[in-house]
């Protein structure tokens, strides 16, 4: 988990969960350049573990559908039947339209998402 600071934190904190690297570190380095806090997982078991460990939540999570270990759906079923989790919101970052209604996610944030459609969505959470 790599953290940024900044003024205020747990209102601009966002979890990348990804297991492709490149694009975890690519996402995470745009973000903390414009002042979030970024933690990272690699797969949907990491992400749960992570959350359930922390006292501040996110407030959003950018969630890969296609990971080893725990994929998004698996991430996703234990999130909404977790009555502290099942609150934070969720985007499906994929390829693939097919998740766009899945229970638990709030949308869905192609890839290759845009530096300006990525923070958007990000300020819409966060600021």
């Amino acid at each position: 988990m790599t953290n940024s600071t900044t003024s205020n934190p747990c209102h601009r904190t966002i979890l990348i969960v990804e297991d492709d690297r490149e694009i975890r570190e690519a996402m995470q380095e745009l973000l903390e350049l414009e002042g979030y806090q970024v933690a990272t997982a690699c797969n949907g078991q990491e992400a749960i573990d992570l959350l359930r460990s922390t006292e501040t939540q996110p407030r959003l999570v950018l969630l890969d559908m296609m990971m080893p270990v725990m994929d998004g759906m698996g991430f996703l079923n234990i999130l909404t039947n977790d009555t502290i989790l099942a609150a934070i919101p969720v985007y499906i970052h994929s390829a693939n339209n097919d998740f766009s209604n899945v229970k638990g996610a709030r949308g869905l944030l192609r890839k290759p998402a845009s530096y300006e459609a990525i923070i958007k969505l990000v300020e819409s959470y966060c600021d």
